[in-house]
């Protein structure tokens, strides 16, 4: 197994992709500095990230991807999950390799898992866009705290940048310390070290003495006009969906077991399908849900069928 060893940056990435076709090896894997090496590992090779080969990748892949997918490329570092190295270290190589564009070539693991990565950040971007809740400061700086999944915040900027281009803010990711400041005029990446850190760095909720003195009473508005339109009998808390589900599956199991009761005992899944539908007034048609029926009534019919139609 060979192993390349990068700083965990976008232009590190990109250098181990140039260190890769230059030296006509490709590694089976990418580690961050500092992670442990596998337990086999038969080469290692340490990545030093230079910004002009980083360059002359980025430029002979704006020759073979079109910007929009650049543009989820960068995204998809975003993603901070443990594979994520590797697969666009694979997913650049075979763009490069191509003879033609591998964008919608979804029969590809590695495009098709390109892909998901992307919805998953965008999906976070978007829930950071609706989900970000400010609090004002003494000072007149409006604050906001979150702990997105993935690391979002560079493509969230700008929207605040234009949502709120009058007023100071300030938007800390706790889980990653570090944040974006905007000053009326420019928007400035900030990093507070360890002993720098005050308590609502660490809680996301500033301190009374910190507040507008508007604020609290703004908070208070809001959990008033929440809980006014709540609806006491529509709460539905996870424990009471876990109950609910269970009864729903005990009512299931006893309909099921009386309609085929009623059914000849050679009847196949197709018929106990039908009498079950009958007898609930629904028409089911999806295939999970069919061996889904099937299967809680231990019906030979439904295995069979199930084999038969290439599901193992």
């Amino acid at each position: 197994m060979t192993l390349f060893i990068f700083d965990n940056t976008f232009e590190g990435l990109l250098t181990s992709v140039f260190e890769a076709y230059s030296r006509c090896t490709f590694p089976d894997a990418l580690l961050a500095e500092g992670e442990p090496l596998p337990l086999f590992c038969d080469e290692t090779f340490t990545v030093v990230s230079d910004e002009e080969k980083a360059g002359r990748v980025w430029r002979g892949l704006q020759k073979k991807l079109s910007a929009s997918a650049l543009s989820c490329l960068t995204q998809c570092w975003l993603a901070e999950e443990p594979e994520t190295a590797s697969l666009l270290f694979r997913y650049i190589r075979k763009a490069i390799d191509a003879s033609r564009s591998i964008e919608t070539n979804f029969a590809d693991p590695d495009v098709l898992e390109f892909s998901r990565m992307w919805k998953r950040v965008d999906w976070e971007r978007i829930r950071m866009l609706q989900f970000v809740r400010f609090q004002k400061a003494a000072d007149g700086t409006y604050f906001a705290a979150v702990e997105p999944e993935k690391n979002v915040l560079p493509l969230i900027t700008g929207h605040f940048k234009d949502r709120f281009a009058d007023q100071c803010w300030l938007i800390y990711d706790i889980k990653r310390a570090y944040g974006y400041y905007y000053d009326l005029k420019e928007v400035r990446n900030v990093v507070f070290g360890e002993d720098s850190r005050e308590g609502h760095l660490v809680t996301g909720i500033l301190d009374e003495s910190l507040m507008d003195k508007d604020e609290k009473l703004f908070q208070q508005l809001w959990k008033t006009y929440f809980k006014a339109i709540c609806i006491k009998e529509r709460l539905n808390p996870p424990q009471a969906q876990a109950r609910h589900a269970c009864a729903i599956l005990e009512v299931f199991d006893r309909e099921a077991d009386l309609v085929f009761s009623l059914l000849p005992s050679s009847c196949c899944a197709e018929q106990f399908y039908a009498g079950y539908s009958a007898f609930r007034l629904v028409s089911v048609s999806s295939e999970c849900m069919y061996v889904r029926f099937c299967s809680l009534v231990k019906c030979r019919a439904a295995r069979d069928w199930h084999l038969s139609a290439g599901h193992k």
